[in-house]
């Protein structure tokens, strides 16, 4: 993706691209029950690169089927693109860990942007000390094998009730993630930035007691006198 869109996108909450994802139109794009691993991670922004799990079967799923180099979940590790993001549809089911601390560094050296599950990670506390933005359902010991067998990568998959389609553009921050279509993120990218101006803005009047009606949502004349104090500010 272009690097000036990826950088706007960092600066910029889930909770405003929602609203301007909205007003295009689209309702269903936060991922559910997907959190942090941790408190404090870099926003993540990159490319959705995907791996579909599907219920396990015991003649198949079983440790030693780990040692083939194609295993879609290894594959998916050492060809996720650097610069994108790893989205695994685990059918919203944590019994089994989608993944664990050692993949996951994998991912971090090799220049990933970060992974998304809305099943769980195992080695969880290791994950958090990684510092990589890594999201999930919740901590899941057990290995995966028991519960998913992961059956194929860079398809179009389910990811918290979200539609994902390779390339779409993932964000997070502290609060979940979003997917952006890819066809919109830069025109997203720019609205959502020109918004959190206006609501920094918002907020310093807020701070100084001014009331909500004629302020937020935006006016005409609030928006002139927006202009005039981001200009002020040097932010014109």
């Amino acid at each position: 993706m272009d690097e000036p869109i990826r950088a706007l996108l960092r600066t910029v909450s889930t909770a405003t691209l929602t609203t301007v994802l909205f007003k295009r139109g689209l309702r269903n794009v936060f991922l559910q029950n997907v959190h942090p691993v941790a408190s404090g991670l870099p926003h993540m922004v990159g490319p959705a690169y995907t791996l579909r799990m599907i219920p396990a079967r015991e003649d198949l799923d079983v440790l030693d089927a780990y040692a083939d180099p194609n295993h879609p979940q290894r594959h998916a590790v050492e060809h996720c693109p650097k610069g994108h993001v790893l989205v695994i549809d685990s059918r919203k089911d944590a019994r089994g860990a989608s993944a664990g601390d050692i993949l996951l560094r994998r991912l971090m050296v090799r220049g990933c942007a970060g992974v998304v599950t809305d099943g769980g990670f195992r080695d969880s506390p290791a994950v958090a000390a990684l510092g990589f933005p890594a999201y999930h359902q919740r901590p899941s010991a057990p290995t995966g094998p028991i519960w998913h067998h992961a059956a194929d990568t860079g398809l179009p998959i389910a990811c918290g009730d979200v539609a994902v389609y390779p390339g779409d553009i993932m964000v997070g921050d502290g609060e979940g993630v979003v997917c952006i279509p890819r066809e919109l993120a830069a025109a997203v990218a720019e609205e959502a930035a020109a918004a959190t101006a206006y609501e920094e803005f918002v907020e310093a009047q807020v701070k100084a007691g001014r009331p909500l009606p004629g302020l937020y949502p935006a006016t005409p004349e609030s928006r002139a006198e927006f202009e005039r104090w981001r200009i002020a500010r040097g932010r014109g």
